[in-house]
């Protein structure tokens, strides 16, 4: 079978074909991106070309520095802008190997997806869930790449102000377990300690601007919110499906602290995120005025988990196992698309890539 890859006598070394047979080519001089510290390959080598363990060396320096230029000068390993990828769990004839997480978090375009407000959330969820379990299954590419998104979602939200509350607990969770995997000086990651240590400095300095953080008051000389009718105030409370967004609504005026006390609007809440468990079944059909609800979703809020609602997900297509942005779409082979499509939820694209 021919071996495909690079040339099987040196990977990475040039070639010239003479009367003799293939001859490696000495390179001399190279010309660095960086002109700090710039070598002088002619005067070290002393133009002797018959010194080839001379030149090895020059070329070995010369290739180091290019990289070393390379890696601290490029935020991202990889750069892909892919609206879709395909998700192979195994291999087959026509295929080998299999998609990994870190290979998805590199591929799929999550740096303009947090652009989208619609999908600012889900990735934001995302990286949470990322950060709470899986950063070691993460390849140092996907690593570096986590943190190159996760950068430009903080400075999303100090430049617009954009659900700092999420943020906020997204780099607590982060500091968390960097902290339990970095015990006594020894790091269970891949990448040497002292990276994750400065990781850990950026983490701390980004949770001290987030905290910083003064929203301006908007000066508008329009109608406000609290200019509409009452009931049309109620209506609008009733869309939302996270407590503390009405509690802090609350606040802002009294006329709001009182419809956010309203208790037909915290059984909504409790119905919305909880009918689907056995022991809430019974709490909806029952008709007793005299239950706090806004208690009763607190309390159900520590045993059941929360129903997730976004904007825009990811979407699995389980004829062509290929995972994208629905909006993108993918290019679908089946009769009827969109009886194989299945929205995927922060934790379910996790679960994707467990074997």
């Amino acid at each position: 079978m021919p071996f495909l890859g690079k040339d099987w006598r040196s990977p990475g070394w040039s070639w010239t074909k003479t009367e003799d047979g293939w001859k490696r080519i000495i390179l001399f001089g190279d010309v660095l991106e960086d002109n700090n510290g710039e070598i002088d390959l002619k005067e070290l080598c002393n133009g002797n070309n018959e010194n080839l363990f001379v030149g090895d060396v020059c070329e070995l320096s010369t290739t180091k520095r290019k990289k070393d230029f390379y890696n601290n000068n490029t935020k991202s390993q990889f750069v892909f802008t892919d609206k879709w990828i395909y998700i192979q769990k195994g291999s087959t004839k026509e295929r080998h190997g299999y998609c990994t997480l870190g290979e998805a978090l590199n591929r799929l375009d999550f740096s303009s997806a947090i652009q989208d407000l619609r999908r600012f959330n889900y990735v934001a969820k995302l990286f949470q869930l990322i950060a709470r379990s899986q950063l070691t299954s993460l390849s140092g590419a996907a690593q570096k790449n986590y943190f190159n998104i996760l950068e430009k979602i903080v400075r999303k939200v100090l430049e617009d102000h954009y659900n700092p509350r999420l943020v906020k607990e997204l780099l607590q969770d982060l500091s968390s377990t960097l902290h339990s995997l970095t015990i006594h000086g020894r790091c269970v990651l891949v990448g040497n300690v002292n990276i994750w240590l400065c990781r850990l400095e950026t983490i701390v300095k980004w949770q001290q601007e987030l905290n910083n953080l003064q929203i301006p008051k908007q000066m508008c000389t329009g109608m406000s919110f609290s200019d509409l009718p009452l009931h049309m105030q109620n209506k609008i409370l009733y869309k939302f499906s996270d407590a503390c967004d009405i509690i802090n609504l609350g606040q802002a005026t009294p006329t709001l602290h009182i419809l956010s006390e309203n208790n037909t609007l915290w059984k909504k809440l409790c119905h919305f995120h909880f009918s689907d468990r056995p022991f809430c079944r019974t709490l909806a059909i029952t008709k007793n005025d005299n239950v706090d609800w806004k208690l009763m979703y607190f309390t159900l809020q520590k045993h059941y988990p929360m129903k997730e609602q976004y904007g825009d997900t990811l979407h699995f297509c389980k004829h062509c196992s290929i995972l994208f942005w629905k909006d993108f779409g993918h290019p679908c082979t089946a009769n009827d698309p969109d009886s194989c499509l299945m929205p995927i939820s922060p934790q379910h694209f996790i679960d994707l890539f467990k074997f």
